[in-house]
């Protein structure tokens, strides 16, 4: 099914929102959003109904909804103040308002006054084994333990993708299929992976049972399936099981004593890795409050567990945040403190590449050792070439250190490795950043808007969008940008862009400052 609206058509069946005959990026939960609202377009439909039809009935704040929802109406042109298409009635709820046509015809056929675009290929499928971890199923009574089921998924997804041999889509796309029923078939389709990993846990007391089967994505068969059952303390040993079993089901040439080799524990303390997971639970809902409480949860992690290099990483992480959002209050101490969390993150964690590019981000980011920041990534990636995410760490890192086309390859492969990824916006901020010292104007004007799409409150993006327009004319657009940065960060001016991102080449901060002031950002 296809509605067409305004020059916009959302197509259902290839999950994909067209303007004219450009495909525009939206969040999976994004499109399930836009085509709820439209698929009830007749009625009103409340908030309740919402969070039942795209979070599964799941608690969700105020402010996940209303970040949803600024997404979807900026996705389709429309915003909060303006409410052409997408309509909120205080204390009813919302509804889609715009005039659709529905389009039964082949997927290919014409957007609403577009030319007819030819179909695009799904992507194709790599040389080597490939394969997806979806959110394994927490069949626990308590909906608070959400997050050890999370991190039972994300340490198997780490594991295997530590062998060269296989590629393994980045957690975060695969955490975009969450709380929704899913097609294999579809998902391999998407994901361009051969085999998918879905699973259950079942915490209860002091017990604990890991359920997995391994399907074929492009059959639908079930390859294996299995399930561990053990005390809590034994947790680690289950998830080695699970991954040695998983491997041995792609490739059964693979020796058992490769993969003890290739294992990582984080921690034998079950207290610290609690601690680590619940941090990382808070860290992710991007407040200040949050911010907080995560610090102190990595804290107490690293307390128990001095050698959890994990939590050093995240831990000097969060400074980077306070640092960028000004939420710190001494930043002379703070920034000491962020620089010693990442040298212990790099330097702990020499068998977790995740640890390593975290800590050389920190370095980059607060301390301006971009040399050896570089180093450490490189290392990291030489461990575990799978892990997107520090690609993505490492393409910022090239930026800040005055290499943008290597930050260009450093992004395309974290492109690849995660291509539905919901920070997707720090990645193509990261490739409108490195085509900006490049010189190259539109195509970053281009990648930020993209970065804007998915986070409109992403404020280095605002930046480049401001300083990318001034450079090409557009002098209007730019003083927009500047309004709509000054609206998140009223302090934001010329004289401190360095807490926004750090600049190894003078001239690079100088060109930036240069685009800016011309936007209409005061010194």
């Amino acid at each position: 099914m296809r509605y067409l609206f305004e020059e916009y058509a959302l197509d259902t069946d290839r999950r994909e929102l067209h303007r004219g005959a450009d495909v525009v990026s939206v969040a999976p939960q994004v499109f399930d959003l836009l085509d709820f609202l439209i698929r009830n377009r007749e009625r009103v439909v409340s908030k309740d109904n919402v969070i039942d039809a795209i979070w599964n009935g799941r608690s969700v704040s105020d402010a996940a909804l209303t970040t949803r929802l600024n997404a979807a109406r900026s996705a389709i042109g429309d915003s909060g103040e303006e409410q052409r298409l997408i309509k909120t009635l205080p204390r009813r709820g919302f509804r889609f308002v715009g005039v659709v046509r529905e389009e039964h015809a082949p997927a290919a056929a014409a957007t609403a006054g577009a030319a007819t675009e030819p179909p695009q290929a799904s992507p194709k499928l790599p040389d080597k084994p490939s394969i997806a971890v979806l959110p394994f199923q927490n069949l626990s009574a308590d909906p608070e333990q959400e997050y050890f089921a999370d991190g039972v998924v994300e340490d198997i997804t780490m594991a295997l993708s530590r062998f060269r041999w296989l590629l393994v889509i980045a957690r975060n796309s695969s955490f975009t299929y969450k709380g929704r029923p899913v097609d294999i078939k579809q998902v391999g389709r998407e994901l361009a992976v051969r085999y998918v990993l879905e699973g259950s846990v079942r915490k209860a007391g002091n017990r604990i049972r890991i359920a997995g089967q391994l399907i074929d994505a492009e059959t639908g068969a079930h390859l294996w399936a299995d399930r561990f059952d053990g005390a809590l303390e034994d947790i680690f040993d289950l998830q080695d099981q699970v991954t040695s079993m998983v491997v041995g089901a792609i490739a059964p040439m693979l020796q058992r004593e490769e993969i003890k080799r290739a294992r990582r524990k984080p921690t034998e303390n079950l207290d610290a890795y609690d601690y680590y997971l619940r941090g990382l639970a808070s860290v992710r809902r991007w407040t200040r409050e949050t911010n907080n409480e995560a610090l102190l949860l990595f804290r107490k992690a690293i307390e128990l567990d001095p050698g959890l290099a994990c939590a050093y990483g995240m831990a000097g992480w969060c400074y980077i945040q306070r640092k960028a959002r000004r939420w710190m209050i001494d930043p002379a101490q703070e920034s000491a403190e962020a620089t010693r969390l990442g040298r212990k993150a790099v330097h702990l964690g020499a068998d977790d590449p995740a640890a390593m590019c975290m800590g050389a981000y920190v370095l980059a980011f607060i301390a301006h050792e971009f040399d050896d920041a570089i180093a450490f990534v490189d290392r990291g990636l030489a461990i575990n070439p799978n892990l997107a995410q520090a690609w993505n760490l490492g393409a910022w890192v090239r930026a800040f250190g005055g290499e943008p086309d290597l930050a260009l390859d450093y992004a395309a492969r974290a492109m690849r490795l995660s291509p539905i990824d919901p920070a997707m916006h720090t990645m193509h901020a990261a490739v409108s950043y490195a085509h900006f010292l490049s010189g190259r104007y539109d195509m970053a004007l281009s990648s930020a808007e993209k970065a804007l799409r998915d986070n409109p409150d992403f404020l280095l993006a605002i930046c480049m969008f401001a300083a990318s327009n001034a450079f090409t004319g557009r002098l209007e657009r730019a003083r927009e940008g500047i309004a709509r940065a000054r609206e998140r960060n009223p302090d934001l001016r010329i004289s401190n862009l360095g807490d926004l991102a750090p600049f190894r080449r003078a001239e690079h901060l100088a060109l930036f400052a240069k685009g800016l002031r011309e936007a209409g950002l005061p010194d």
